[in-house]
Order: structure tokens, then C-alpha cells, then sequence
């Protein structure tokens, strides 16, 4: 271990040390002071990455089943909740419909990987749009969205776009830290992120939302219902995107000969194969029964996405079998998933985010504005703290629970609660200012073909103008579509 992940390690543990022996609120649970000391545990390891997400993981469950297991009930004081039922509690989040709906669409990602159907997809699109700077960056974008409606990761997704548009840039016979490299690899990264908020299976971190929705709420929001909230912002942001990188960088190049780089990696690619062809089919039928969820049928998503990984592992009609997919798909993601749920449901469970809520946003005062407001200023706290988190779905699981806390503690007549807890969401995959602000940003990043200059100069407008785009679409359009 690292020096500095040994002394971020021992600061994770003085910090849950010394929230535990600060006096007790007389408003605040014993057990909830207690959740609270774990979430700040969990905050320091997340922002700090002294150690891996997944040893995160293990080492929160841990903490709450001890921490609960020793901390009197909420009913009856005099009794314990037993390290059984501590335990319990600690991994409730692994039980989440939520959790098998990642689980499902992590499997459909490694299908794309293992029969390259993502790569053959990006390629055929970016071979259509035309090889000038501009029609690249706008190719970049449909790429990006497209993979989205099949790729849950962003980091994934990012894998797939880096390596092609490299290939274009060396076509070119240009450097990897030319102006066009920088232009196309941060359009990818920032364009991935825009789409992490307009599709609900784009992103991990979207799931821990809607876990904690279904848990406090007792509702579902389908995928159609998701795209219809949020998608018409993604849709506007990349044109905002477009428009902001093709005046940032300009490469003042004149059009790549046709049939360079783009055509020839599609062509060694060769025909599709009956695999491929089969994945086609059933990645084409899982979205139109995700995007009709609740109009044609009544299969929720991931009752949909848990046949369709059957149909994948099936011989004949399959397209690999148990032993490709174990290998390739990342478990650690899941279990940091689950936890980041079971995190979120004690920290409600316990009255802990209720405390934390009424205390943190009652000195800014935000329960006593107008709607709007409210969004304006939870968002602009909101965006300010994933400065922070390298990871969103660490950021949702710490986050979330608190704005749904807020939404309890408040009247509900004026406003959709469950509404407000999802447009926090939207705003928490904000990953546009820094490379540090999102996996897939790093892994750009690392090709060396950008700096931290040229990326804070697209960031800066994508985040203000994103941010505007919420508060107007809160005072307009999710109003109108009853989000609101």
C-alpha cells in the first residue's frame, strides 16, 4: 500500500472513531449517530481511493453489521438489534431488483465485448458521418448515444470510442497530442456523461437512485418514463456539447481521404457472424421491451434484461457460455453497488439522513424556498461535492438518501418528492469539470492526448449551461410532464 493510501486509510478510521464518541444528539437515534459514522468512513475512502471500491465494500458492510448489531432499536430502547439483524440490514441492498438489473445489463456489455459488436457499431457509424473535424465530433456523439441504449458502463463505453478514435487521429498521420485528438477524446468522455443522465440503464449509479426510490417510495420509474424526463436535456446538451467543442479546438483540417482508418478497420473486422447477428436481435428486442415497459407489456426492466442474459447463456441460440462471461464481467462493480444501496437504506432506516438532512439543510435554508429554488440550490450543492467522489455511484449512495430524507420531512401536496430525489440523480452524474470527476474521464485522460487545461475549458460551459438546463426544465418541462 501506498504511503498516502495507508495515511488516508488511518484518517477513514479516526474520522469514524471520533464521530463515535462525539455526545449523541438528543433529536438523533443511537443507531442513527452511529449509520452516520459509517457514511463518514465510507465518504473518506470514496473521495480518498485509499483502497479499492470493492474493499470499500466490504469493509462498510462490516462496520454497520457491528455498529448496528450493538445499538439499541428504534422501538424499544432497551433491546439490541442483534449482529444478526445488523448484518441483515448491512447487506439489504444486495436483495434490490436494482442490483440484478446491473448485474443483467453488465452481461449484455461483455456479449458486445466477446462478439465485438460494440466496436463494429461505432465504426459503421463514424464511416458514415464523413471524415472533416466537425462530422467527427458528431459522430463521436451518436456513438456515444448509441452504445448507450446497450452499454450500462461509461467506462466501457469510453473503452470502446478510445482506441477508434486514436485510429482516426493516426490516419491522419498526427500525434496523439494534436488538437484533434484533444477534440474528439474529451467530445467522447463529456458526451458519455451527458448520456449517463438521459438513459436509465447507461449508468450504475442511476440504479442506486432508483433502489433507494423503490425502497422509500414503494415506485418504479420505467425506462421509457426516464428517457421521457430526461432525455430531451441530453438531447439539447449535445448540441450544446457540439457547439462548445467545435469552437474550443479547431484542428483546421481539410477532409481524410476516404476509405483511411474508418473503412479499413470496419472492413477487417470482416462479415458479422451468427453471433453477432443473434446479439443484434436481442439487444434490439431488450430495448423495445424496456422502452415500452407499462404500455404494451407488463415485464418491469429487469425481469426483461434477467431473460434476455437467459436467452445469452442458452446453448445453440446463446452467444457464450458461463464460463467467457465470469471471467469478463465485473463482480467488484456489483458489490459496490449493492452496498452503496445497503448503505443508503440504514442510513434511512436509522433516522440518520433524517437528522443529517433537517440539521445541513436547514442552515441554507432550503425547505423554505420555492420549488425551483430548492432544485437550484440542491443542484448547485450537489455539483459542488462530486468535486470530491471520483465515483457517482459513491456520490448517489451517499447523497441520495438525504434529499430523499429532506422530501419526507416536507409536505409533499405542492411538488412530486419522488420527482425532486430523481432530478438529484440527473445532476450527480455531472462528471464535466475535471478528469477526476469520472471514470471514464481518467481513462482518456491517461492516452495523454488532452490537458487539464483544454478539458476545465469544456467543462466550465457544459456545467454551467447543464446546470441553467435544470433549472429551466424544472420551471417548465418536467412540470409539464409531471415530474414535477
Amino acid at each position: 500500500m501506498k504511503k498516502k493510501d495507508a495515511i488516508a486509510l488511518i484518517a477513514a478510521f479516526l474520522v469514524l472513531i471520533i464521530i463515535l464518541i462525539l455526545p449523541n444528539p438528543d433529536s438523533l437515534p443511537l443507531v442513527g449517530h452511529r449509520a452516520l459514522a459509517v457514511l463518514a468512513f465510507a465518504v473518506v475512502l470514496w473521495v480518498t481511493e485509499a483502497v479499492s471500491y470493492p474493499v470499500s465494500a466490504v469493509m462498510i458492510v462490516s462496520l454497520l453489521a457491528v455498529l448496528i448489531g450493538i445499538s439499541p432499536t428504534l422501538e424499544d430502547p432497551g433491546l439490541i438489534y442483534g449482529t444478526s439483524q445488523g448484518l441483515g440490514m448491512a447487506v439489504e441492498g444486495f436483495s434490490s431488483s436494482a442490483v440484478l438489473l446491473v448485474g443483467g445489463a453488465l452481461v449484455l456489455a461483455t456479449a458486445m465485448e466477446i462478439t465485438g459488436l460494440h466496436k463494429r457499431i461505432a465504426l459503421y457509424i463514424m464511416s458514415k458521418v464523413g471524415t472533416k473535424p466537425d462530422a467527427l465530433v458528431l459522430g463521436t456523439i451518436i456513438v456515444s448515444f448509441v452504445l448507450a441504449l446497450f452499454v450500462p458502463s461509461a467506462t466501457a463505453r469510453a473503452g470502446t470510442l478510445v482506441p477508434i478514435l486514436l485510429g482516426i487521429v493516426a490516419a491522419f498521420g498526427l500525434a496523439k497530442q494534436s488538437k484533434l485528438a484533444a477534440l474528439l477524446m474529451i467530445t467522447a468522455v463529456q458526451s458519455i456523461s451527458i448520456w449517463n443522465i438521459g438513459i436509465k440503464t447507461a449508468a450504475a449509479q442511476n440504479m442506486v437512485a432508483l433502489g433507494f426510490m423503490e425502497s422509500a417510495f414503494g415506485i418504479n420509474v420505467t425506462w421509457g418514463e426516464w428517457f421521457l424526463y430526461a432525455a430531451p436535456w441530453a438531447f439539447i446538451m449535445s448540441i450544446v456539447l457540439y457547439v462548445v467543442m467545435v469552437n474550443l479546438i479547431k484542428p483546421n483540417m481539410s477532409e481524410m481521404p476516404k476509405g483511411i482508418s474508418i473503412g479499413k478497420q470496419l472492413n477487417e473486422l470482416g462479415k458479422m457472424s451468427s453471433k453477432e447477428w443473434r446479439l443484434v436481435i436481442i439487444a434490439g428486442l431488450l430495448l423495445l421491451f424496456w422502452s415500452t415497459e407499462g404500455i404494451l407489456h407488463p415485464l418491469d426492466s429487469t425481469t426483461v434484461t434477467i431473460v434476455a442474459v437467459a436467452i445469452m447463456l442458452t446453448p445453440v441460440i446463446g452467444i457464450f457460455a458461463w464460463k467467457e462471461v465470469q471471467t469478463k464481467v465485473p463482480w467488484g462493480t456489483l458489490i459496490v453497488f449493492a452496498t452503496g444501496i445497503s448503505l443508503g437504506i440504514v442510513l434511512l432506516a436509522t433516522e440518520g439522513a433524517t437528522w443529517l438532512s433537517s440539521n445541513s439543510f436547514e442552515i441554507l435554508g432550503v425547505s423554505s424556498l420555492p420549488l425551483v429554488g430548492m432544485i437550484a440550490v440542491l443542484a448547485l450543492f450537489n455539483i459542488l461535492i462530486h468535486l470530491g467522489f471520483a465515483s457517482a455511484t459513491s456520490l448517489a449512495s451517499a447523497f441520495i438518501p438525504i434529499v430523499i430524507a429532506l422530501v419526507g420531512s416536507m409536505e409533499p401536496a405542492a411538488f412530486n418528492g419522488p420527482g425532486l430525489v430523481l432530478i438529484m440523480q440527473f445532476v450527480i452524474s455531472f462528471g464535466f469539470l475535471l478528469p477526476v470527476s469520472a471514470p471514464q474521464n481518467m481513462l482518456a485522460y491517461g492516452t495523454g492526448t488532452f490537458t487539464l487545461k483544454q478539458f476545465i475549458k469544456s467543462g466550465v460551459p457544459l456545467t454551467v449551461i447543464g446546470y441553467l438546463l435544470v433549472i429551466l426544465f424544472s420551471a417548465t418541462y418536467w412540470q409539464w410532464v409531471e415530474l414535477l
